[in-house]
């Protein structure tokens, strides 16, 4: 019995961090095996999250050529230098939509477009497009043909789904190579039993996703909320990252020119204060290192040091806005 060819368009990964491995791994190992004479390119940006950059880091141990672009102080990849970056053995470019820590939105649509223009020159598959949508499934339209993407990585926790689920979408056509090998599940691109209940429960999550689209602009209106107050009422406080193409729920506030003897104990006594604020990003708030993403956007370690991030949801309220704001007021200036 044959495996079914590769038609399906959406494959289901026990993680956001397993899909982007099989985006990001899949693609080169399909290219290494249409064209054995070259080494492949990758193009990806200094602020992706490390399942990205780490995947990237791995593979150009293995000989693939990396090329990380840097980013302005707003988080955004330039255009122009996606364009300039791309070379004749580029097999894929992995660029995030919208930022786990700083919230910034990438023009993904036109660099989309810049992959497609150069595709075509060639006349062949390649470059791929890859996008790791994780933080924007809940806000954006991530509609993979108006985006122009040709792989698209997601997770259910981030859209209100279980932990544990995950998934990629493939376009039609675009080859890419199994890293989990088995009994072929997943039309023979994720081998291993799948996991019923989760996946249900992702279902069941993006079925309702535009009831979370809706509450858009009011998590907005709650996050501008608290960066107004905490900018006005706090000299020195300053907003990292973009205020205009930013996702709805992020605020990343930057207290490195704060008079305060408060460092990184902020994030300590706002826990005690009852408020769960990140660092960094929440898959390495444990980790105890800089953020990558703020040194990328040219902070200084002491901005880095006392930077936080606070991510609003469809429970956040106004009183907890202003609890939070009172809150970094009165430790601050303890």
């Amino acid at each position: 019995m044959t495996k079914p060819e590769q038609k399906s368009r959406i494959f289901l990964s026990v993680l956001a961090t397993e899909s982007i491995n099989l985006a990001i791994r899949g693609a080169i190992k399909a290219s290494w095996a249409a064209v054995k004479d070259k080494k492949p390119h990758i193009i990806t940006s200094r602020i992706e999250h490390e399942a990205v950059l780490d995947t990237c880091r791995d593979l150009e141990k293995e000989g693939v050529e990396v090329t990380i672009l840097p980013v302005n102080a707003d988080g955004f990849v330039k255009q122009e230098d996606v364009r300039s970056a791309l070379k004749e053995n580029t097999a894929l470019v992995s660029i995030m939509y919208a930022n786990n820590e700083i919230g910034t939105i990438q023009p993904i649509k036109e660099i989309g477009r810049i992959v497609k223009e150069v595709r075509r020159e060639r006349g062949g598959v390649y470059p791929l497009f890859h996008t790791d949508a994780v933080q924007a499934v809940n806000f954006l339209d991530c509609g993979a043909e108006r985006l122009g993407v040709d792989l698209l990585s997601f997770s259910g926790q981030k859209i209100y789904g279980p932990k544990g689920v995950g998934g990629l979408y493939r376009k039609e056509g675009m080859s890419i190579k199994p890293i989990i090998t088995g009994s072929g599940q997943e039309f023979g691109l994720r081998s291993g039993t799948s996991n019923v209940p989760l996946i249900v429960g992702l279902a069941e999550a993006i079925a309702l996703l535009s009831e979370m689209k809706k509450l858009a602009g009011q998590i907005e209106q709650l996050r501008d909320r608290l960066i107004e107050r905490v900018i006005k009422e706090i000299p020195g406080a300053k907003l990292n990252g973009s205020l205009e193409n930013r996702l709805p729920n992020n605020a990343n506030l930057n207290f490195g020119a704060v008079k305060s003897k408060i460092d990184s104990s902020l994030i300590v006594a706002l826990d005690l204060a009852g408020f769960a604020i990140s660092a960094g990003s929440a898959c390495q708030s444990k980790a105890q290192k800089p953020s990558h993403v703020l040194t990328a956007i040219g902070l200084s370690p002491q901005e880095v040091k006392k930077s936080i991030r606070v991510s609003l949801g469809k429970t956040t309220t106004m009183e907890e806005i202003d609890g939070l704001v009172e809150a970094l007021k009165k430790i601050l200036e303890a």
